[in-house]
């Protein structure tokens, strides 16, 4: 979806369209699951916090100011309800199980499951960047803000995440 398009939609559903919210749930829903999916590791939990996000963003998105924020804005409340949910809920939720046998997949999805289980490997915080420049597509201006730091920190971040999967690949 083009950044114009978005923010027409956005823009539509604070007005009250409820098409417009929709639309941009159906676009960012599955996203947003992958991406809470990679926090917690966990995809029920996953689901729950994305769906409690979108519960809060139809409630508050008459809030949002600046609707080129809004991709950011939804990245950062998943963010944050996948933190609340592993704090007070960690018990009740198993990791997310991958045993699905390696012989019926092609050659690709196994290189794709060793490599989701190398960024597994990485501290939060490099996790974190590679999911939100690689899969999310997020600039770097918008995962500053998802994450609340610096443009510079999510630079070097960025830049220390690729380094250290390029050593886990090498060994």
């Amino acid at each position: 979806m083009q950044q114009a398009e978005q923010d027409l939609l956005v823009l539509e559903a604070q007005s009250g369209n409820a098409q417009a919210l929709e639309c941009l749930i159906a676009v960012f829903h599955p996203l947003l699951v992958q991406f809470a999916t990679s926090l917690s590791g966990n995809h029920a939990l996953a689901k729950d916090a994305v769906q409690d996000v979108w519960l809060k963003i139809a409630k508050k998105l008459r809030q949002l100011n600046d609707p080129r924020a809004f991709r950011s804005w939804l990245y950062r409340a998943v963010r944050w309800r996948v933190s609340e949910l592993m704090r007070g809920k960690a018990e009740q939720f198993e990791r997310l199980d991958e045993s699905v046998a390696t012989t019926e997949l092609d050659e690709t999805e196994i290189e794709n499951r060793a490599l989701r289980r190398l960024v597994h490997q990485l501290a939060d915080t490099e996790r974190e960047v590679i999911y939100l420049h690689y899969l999310a597509e997020l600039s770097v201006a918008e995962m500053a803000l998802v994450l609340e730091i610096p443009a510079g920190t999510v630079k070097s971040r960025l830049s220390r995440a690729r380094k250290q999967l390029q050593q886990m690949i090498d060994s």
